[in-house]
């Protein structure tokens, strides 16, 4: 995922906050046709109601998002073969991109833990995208295990970059010890967190802050200085989160492909 947020940064960030990113999945799975709704079709007016229905964010918020979208060519207007009075939208070729990078990322590590066959399956096909992604957004969605795994996990995640910032966290563990408390990462520059995100140092101690008043994140010294630690309940609400995430996008890859391994293989 940082991986990805390097490549393209301006892009990456729509991801890069819970709210901004459920939008953006809510936003492709009405373009490619929301599961078990019969209206098909993008447009303002639809995703404002759905945003609002499904408790994602306020219709200004919404609404904000969508311009957002067009000034930055994210999305484009075409027209409604049916009702010249609705003003259709469609994601651009640089939307399409990087949602095909994060899915087949996602079902490249799927593959990677079980041995499946599932980047391969998709890639041979130029519809399974459009087809298993409405059933992985409404499946995120639905998800209160993704939407909510945590206080320290939401904190981050609901911020400005937030969640670039626990996953950078997250890929400082060298190594563990489940029945401790705390988790070592070494020292941190908050200067080179600043520099890679484009977030402001007021923003980033403020965050960092917020967590280490639960008890999240310390430092073996004051001002952030020191060796880094986190709490092992901040890294459980990680990995919960991260389950529930490729629970889900596995579900939707087997409803549209099949298993990705034979089950006699996953009994053994």
């Amino acid at each position: 995922m940082l991986a990805i947020y390097r490549e393209s940064p301006r892009i990456a960030s729509i991801f890069a906050a819970q709210q901004r990113w459920l939008m953006a999945q809510l936003g492709f799975a009405l373009y490619f046709g929301y599961p078990d709704d019969p209206k098909g079709g993008l447009y303002s007016g639809r995703f404002i109601a759905f945003a609002i229905e499904k408790k994602i964010a306020s219709r200004n918020t919404a609404a904000a998002f969508m311009q957002e979208m067009l000034a930055y060519r994210f999305l484009r207007p075409v027209e409604s073969p049916s009702d010249k009075r609705t003003r259709l939208l469609e994601p651009t070729e640089t939307a399409f991109e990087h949602f095909h990078k994060w899915l087949a990322a996602h079902l490249m590590i799927l593959d990677n833990l079980d041995g499946g066959h599932r980047l391969e399956a998709a890639m041979k096909d130029p519809t399974i995208f459009a087809r298993m992604q409405p059933l992985i957004a409404k499946g995120i969605i639905d998800s209160d295990a993704v939407r909510d795994p945590g206080t320290t996990y939401n904190l981050f995640n609901w911020a400005n970059s937030g969640g670039l910032v626990m996953d950078l966290l997250m890929t400082r563990i060298t190594s563990l010890d489940i029945s401790m408390e705390r988790v070592a990462i070494g020292r941190l520059s908050l200067k080179e967190i600043r520099d890679q995100f484009m977030i402001s140092n007021t923003h980033l101690k403020r965050l960092l802050s917020q967590a280490a008043e639960m008890g999240s994140i310390g430092w073996s010294e004051a001002s952030f200085k020191g060796e880094t630690w986190m709490s092992m309940k901040f890294v459980r609400e990680y990995w919960g989160y991260q389950a529930a995430k490729f629970a889900v996008i596995d579900a939707a890859t087997e409803s549209v492909l099949g298993p990705a391994v034979p089950r006699t293989a996953r009994l053994a």
